[in-house]
């Protein structure tokens, strides 16, 4: 796992492959996205009598903030990287956008009133466990009490998965990093977090919606069952409360 993965995403052209290739149309993130859309805004609705603030920690390219952004109070997006907060401006989130330090204390939350969802995706795999601890930490000031809101964490690289056999012939490999439900877990309960749910995003891995023959059966093995089996399901998102 690269140790400089926050430095990457401070150059404009990394950004761009991030938001281009990356999330490139038809693709397999894409895919998921669309699925952690459609979750995401269920679970608004269902958990929120009211609308919430809306903090997305790692904001990146404001994917999660545009999900949400009619069926929130207001929107803060948090992340290391100008680059990143800019594209985010771009693609049309109109959030409050924060630079936050790349080391440090935890960043504080914008003051905010009333209930709050927090959003981390695509995080969690690649950081260093003083950064997951870090973005814990802001959580945690975000949510002080188990009535103040909810808490969603994208894992995705999840072990076990399908993604994990191929990580077995490909072990080494500097961006082929693995986390296990007991790691996230246990990262919570560090922070006076409890997991109260979970969702399955994608059971298949990358590879599959690269090879034509594999696409459409990959895509409909995600879109029909991933929901249903997060306990095998290579991209999963976590729900939390806090624990008092």
């Amino acid at each position: 796992m690269r140790t400089d993965y926050p430095n990457l995403f401070l150059d404009d052209t990394v950004v761009d492959r991030y938001r281009d290739v990356v999330y490139a149309k038809g693709g397999y993130a894409a895919a998921i996205s669309a699925r952690q859309r459609a979750f995401m805004r269920e679970l608004v609705v269902r958990e929120f009598t009211a609308p919430p603030v809306h903090h997305d920690f790692a904001c990146g390219t404001g994917r999660a903030l545009l999900m949400l952004g009619d069926l929130v109070s207001s929107a803060h997006g948090y992340d290391v990287s100008p680059a990143m907060l800019r594209a985010a401006r771009d693609a049309g989130s109109t959030a409050e956008l924060h630079r936050v330090a790349i080391e440090g204390p935890a960043p504080a939350p914008a003051p905010t009133a009333g209930p709050a969802l927090v959003t981390m995706f695509r995080l969690l795999l690649n950081a260093a466990p003083a950064v997951r601890d870090r973005a814990l930490a802001f959580a945690a000031a975000a949510l002080p009490t188990a009535e103040s809101g909810l808490l969603v964490l994208e894992n995705h690289g999840r072990s076990p998965s399908l993604r994990h056999l191929s990580a077995r012939r490909r072990r080494g490999e500097a961006w082929f990093a693995e986390l296990t439900d007991t790691e996230v877990t246990d990262l919570l309960a560090r922070h006076g977090f409890r997991l109260v749910g979970r969702r399955g995003c994608a059971l298949t891995s990358r590879g599959w919606y690269r090879r034509r023959a594999l696409r459409g059966p990959a895509r409909l093995l995600d879109d029909r069952l991933a929901h249903r089996l997060p306990a095998v399901a290579t991209n999963v998102l976590y729900l939390a409360r806090r624990t008092a």
